[in-house]
């Protein structure tokens, strides 16, 4: 059986991956090595390894690396760690191929760690493109991979065009896309229990807004003066607002006691505050919305494929491919307001399979079952 370590760094990610992991986990042929890592093991941005139980998965390895604090140093650190903490967890499971996903800072330490122990390296959303110092990154991702995992048409063509192998590229789409069907966007008897972090408790009955702002990495001046423009905006509305925690990109710490503040000075009765549910639980919830206002990529993903209004705010998510649900506004409250009001009234879009078709879970367990790895890659020109 063919080894196959699966780096899980944060909430997102997992929801990314599980369906790969869930299919990955039932071959005969593969042997699953998961490995915890960065902010997937501190509470505060969801503890992730009782989820993995509940779906019966094990962890193999823990790494930890993540260092406390949002400034640009702590990303940096952090993402050294990252290099000597994974390569401890890969001398100990001796992987045959190291399978990564995204284009964050924890995704690059895994590539460097994987690389640099000749180990085969896989990268799912290589190719994309995005306003963040993620583009960067998810490039770098990119060269040092020996195999690559397209979510769309256009990706599969950059990838090319960065130099990398055809016969090294899979069409495969995104597996976060299996988790959209029909079960999942259905609300079930103890959702709104289910998804409860603190606030007002969600009545799915009724209207109500998924938000999220996560930091610009590439101008962390700009957060919060952003944060507040964010929090001013969604206070005006008179719907319920789900309101998500930032991710732990550099800025964050700003974001987030930005919300504090709020929350302690400020009328938030139609607030619901989220740190991390599972990943059903968030499909469920993006289903059943009116509108999702933020920068949040599973907007764009996700959202796309179920239809649902979406107002993209600022520079973060910045020539990503999109769907008809997508508009995008600056950062400035009455335009932000404006276009919420604008996607509410075409309620919902049809949906569109810009980033997979529901199948790429089970489409990359079967090439990994029949591939020959190698390292060996050159740039074609």
């Amino acid at each position: 059986m063919k080894k196959i370590a699966v780096v899980i760094t944060n909430r997102a990610n997992y929801a990314r991956i599980k369906y790969f992991l869930v299919a990955a986990n039932k071959s005969k042929k593969l042997k699953l090595q998961i490995v915890l890592s960065g902010s997937s093991l501190v509470y505060k941005y969801g503890e992730l390894e009782k989820n993995l139980r509940k779906d019966n998965l094990k962890v193999s390895a823990k790494a930890f690396y993540l260092l406390d604090g949002g400034s640009e140093i702590i990303q940096a650190k952090s993402t050294g760690i990252g290099i000597i903490e994974l390569s401890s967890a890969f001398e100990k499971l001796k992987p045959d191929f190291v399978l990564t996903v995204g284009d964050r800072y924890e995704t690059l330490a895994t590539a460097i760690a994987a690389t640099y122990m000749n180990i085969p390296l896989g990268h799912i959303q290589g190719g994309e493109v995005s306003g963040n110092l993620d583009e960067n990154v998810r490039h770098a991702i990119t060269k040092l991979s020996h195999y690559h995992f397209a979510t769309t048409k256009k990706s599969k063509q950059r990838l090319i065009k960065l130099g990398e192998e055809k016969r090294r590229i899979f069409l495969t789409g995104c597996p976060s896309m299996d988790l959209v069907n029909s079960k999942h966007k259905r609300i079930h008897k103890n959702f709104e229990q289910e998804i409860y972090g603190t606030g007002n408790i969600l009545n799915s009955k009724k209207p109500y807004i998924v938000a999220i702002n996560h930091p610009l990495s590439t101008s962390t001046k700009e957060n919060a003066i952003n944060a507040k423009i964010f929090l001013e905006t969604l206070l005006l509305r008179s719907e319920q607002i789900v309101l998500f925690w930032p991710n732990a990109d550099a800025g964050n710490d700003i974001l987030a006691k930005t919300i504090r503040d709020y929350r302690e000075t400020r009328k938030m009765n139609n607030f619901s505050f989220i740190i991390n549910i599972s990943p059903e639980n968030y499909v469920t919830l993006l289903s059943n919305s009116i509108c999702l206002v933020g920068n949040s990529s599973s907007f764009i993903r996700e959202g796309s494929q179920l239809g649902i209004p979406a107002v993209i705010v600022g520079d973060r998510q910045n020539n990503r491919e999109i769907g008809n649900n997508v508009i995008r506004s600056r950062f400035e409250i009455s335009a932000i307001n404006k276009k919420i009001d604008l996607q509410i009234k075409k309620k919902n879009f049809k949906p569109q399979k810009i980033y997979g078709d529901g199948t790429s879970g089970k489409k990359i367990v079967k090439i990994l079952e029949n591939l020959q790895f190698d390292i060996n890659k050159v740039i074609t020109y």
